[in-house]
């Protein structure tokens, strides 16, 4: 990955690259691997995500379709 340093301006550039790795998905990587997560540990929360996931799309449907 390559970030342009512009005027020696190196906050915009941490900016720049901070957004790159975020929209990447590195940086929630790189969080998650800061410690061990059990395999369990990772399906429960898998299954929350889901559930957060399909609840916020059943109320975005409510709003628009009226159902």
């Amino acid at each position: 990955m390559k970030v342009d340093v512009r005027n020696n301006n190196i906050e915009q550039a941490m900016r720049v690259l901070k957004k790159k790795l975020m929209k990447d998905g590195r940086l929630k990587e790189l969080k998650e691997r800061q410690y061990y997560v059990k395999p369990s540990e990772d399906k429960r929360e898998a299954k929350k995500r889901g559930i957060a996931n399909f609840k916020k799309k059943q109320k975005k449907n409510i709003q628009t379709r009226g159902y």
